[in-house]
């Protein structure tokens, strides 16, 4: 057997113990991905004290980009939340429009307040304001539900600051900004398709409609009326947007500017992720808190209450790098570049279908992107044309594919809206899978024009 054939085959069981490890042994992906990478490192003869060195090496570098833009991310987020500006966007949007109106509304709306925050917890939190609406309008709450759900998981799929995204911006040395500007072209009309249009043909399978009355209502953290003020709802608006807003000015303000004036050196720095939302969590300080009468001590409960979920969310990252790291330290990324030429796939479809069979297997749309970007990123080199910023968002949203009982969402979309087991496969499964395809249609498109 070749060397070649044997690191390909090796990695192969590291990937296989890696799905093994979570769905059968039930370890958290954090551990797993520790385990499979210096396993990996160790069957390849690289000596136990040299795997975990790479394992080391792999986890630093991934984090030393993802962790502090979620960080920000989520900092912002909470800030967002807390102070009323997230609420204040979504009763904006719903108002008293007609019945027929709202889940667009919505799922603009929800598509804006998830730009800066988990999914999980954006989720949570505008969960009574779905109860309050179907109440209000006397519709079915999947009417409003679903929607809701369409818009925040298209900012979560595609869009940086979130996890997937933005693991492999680090992982393929891609560009923030582009990745932001390409995922939005593709965000806004997915969001219109998998929000308001499916619900509408979705509507007849809705089954039996939960009990409005039962309703949970969960803790978002500082109340908006503890507020000395209303918080603007135009503040809240440019809080959303002004990291995207600065990322994208600096992205073609660098294209337009020649290197080493004072100009494209502003420029730069604003298309730094770092940069950006550091800006916007400073603005939403004193625009959302200070301005609308918050404590300090109420601004620091803000901030911290949305870092809670990110810590498991920053070792799954750290990990994956790692088991990326050691791919390439066992020649894994070398036989895959030397054959990747070879191969009939187009590198986007190759990506989107590893990433999708990751997160059928693994459950979650975090953990498949870090273990995809691992078997994918040599494609980057492999071929010199290939845009790293698509290839970002063809691993993104390829795990977001077919999520079913192994993803905590599912569960989450479940318990919260009342439903069946069935139900859930037919909307929210039927949601996700949709947004997944079209995106990879949307990709695959934009391939054509961008180089």
């Amino acid at each position: 057997m070749s060397a070649d054939v044997q690191h390909l085959l090796l990695a192969a069981a590291a990937i296989v113990v890696l799905v093994l490890l979570i769905t059968k042994a039930k370890l958290h992906p954090f551990l797993a991905l520790t385990v499979s990478a210096l396993a990996l490192g160790v069957a390849n003869g690289i000596s136990p004290a040299k795997a975990v060195e790479h394992y080391e090496s792999g986890f630093g570098d991934a984090l030393s980009g993802t962790g502090p833009v979620i960080g920000l991310g989520t900092l912002l987020g909470g800030i967002l939340l807390g102070s009323g500006g997230a609420d204040r966007i979504a009763t904006a949007f719903i108002g008293s429009r007609p019945l027929q109106w709202v889940p667009a509304a919505i799922t603009g709306a929800a598509l804006l307040i998830g730009m800066p925050h988990l999914f999980d917890v954006s989720f949570v939190m505008l969960v009574p304001l779905v109860y309050a609406v179907a109440q209000r309008t006397g519709s079915h709450l999947l009417f409003v539900g679903l929607p809701m759900a369409a818009g925040l998981y298209v900012s979560h799929g595609l869009l940086p600051p979130h996890p997937s995204p933005t693991v492999a911006v680090q992982a393929y040395d891609a560009s923030t900004g582009l990745t932001l500007l390409y995922g939005l072209i593709i965000a806004i009309p997915l969001a219109i398709v998998s929000g308001p249009l499916l619900t509408k043909v979705a509507a007849r399978w809705f089954g039996p409609a939960p009990d409005l009355t039962k309703g949970p209502v969960p803790d978002t953290g500082p109340a908006p009326q503890e507020a000395k003020r209303p918080v603007s709802l135009v503040l809240s608006l440019v809080t959303v947007l002004l990291p995207a807003a600065l990322m994208l000015t600096g992205t073609l303000g660098t294209a337009v500017t020649d290197k080493g004036a004072w100009a494209h050196t502003l420029f730069e720095t604003c298309d730094t992720p770092v940069v950006s939302l550091i800006a916007a969590v400073v603005f939403a300080f004193f625009a959302l808190g200070v301005r609308s009468g918050f404590g300090l001590g109420q601004l620091q409960k803000m901030a911290a209450k949305g870092l809670g979920p990110v810590g498991a969310i920053v070792l799954i990252l750290g990990a994956g790098g790692a088991l990326k790291e050691m791919l390439s330290a066992t020649g894994v990324d070398d036989v895959i570049s030397h054959y990747a030429v070879d191969w009939s796939i187009p590198p986007l479809l190759l990506a989107w279908g590893t990433a999708a069979l990751l997160r059928v297997c693994l459950g979650s749309a975090t953990v498949a992107t870090a273990a995809a970007t691992g078997i994918v990123a040599p494609l980057v080199g492999a071929y010199p044309g290939l845009s790293p910023e698509l290839l970002v968002l063809a691993t993104a949203s390829g795990a977001v594919m077919l999520s079913h009982v192994n993803d905590s969402g599912f569960w989450l979309f479940k318990e919260y809206f009342q439903l069946s087991v069935a139900q859930t496969f037919r909307t929210w499964t039927l949601m996700l899978s949709l947004q997944s395809l079209l995106s990879l249609g949307g990709i695959l498109l934009l391939s054509t024009v961008i180089g």
